[in-house]
């Protein structure tokens, strides 16, 4: 089973939606032990990092997190801001701890003439 984990950002339907067309037995959840159950674990995400983090752990979800994925090795799937969650931390409006599975940090691209930026940059 798929679990789409919802911490009320991004675009968990659009996600959901996918892996059923796809023919996939999905679940949804913001509870962490249901984090056992799931064969992948999804965490998609659309917004700040520093406010996807606190809400993440307001569900006191992280500890789940990294006993089913780092200890167990279950297949995690980073969507989005769900991925730059899995480094040490990121400069996006201010300094913010993330989960530390690859050291790193998450920095703002600095455009130059052959590589120009294609998105707003944050503040």
């Amino acid at each position: 089973m798929i679990t789409i984990i919802d911490y009320k950002m991004g675009n968990l339907r659009s996600i959901y939606n996918a892996f059923v067309a796809l023919g996939c037995e999905v679940k949804i959840t913001q509870r962490p032990r249901e984090l056992s159950e799931a064969d992948l674990i999804v965490l998609p995400g659309v917004g700040a990092f520093a406010d996807g983090i606190q809400k993440l752990k307001s569900l006191n979800i992280l500890d789940a997190l990294n006993e089913e994925v780092i200890e167990k090795k279950k297949p995690y799937l980073g969507i989005c801001l769900g991925m730059q969650f899995l480094a040490t931390q990121s400069h996006e409006h201010g300094v913010h701890e993330g989960f530390d599975w690859i050291p790193g940090t998450i920095e703002k691209i600095k455009p130059n003439k052959r590589s120009p930026l294609v998105h707003p940059p944050f503040l």
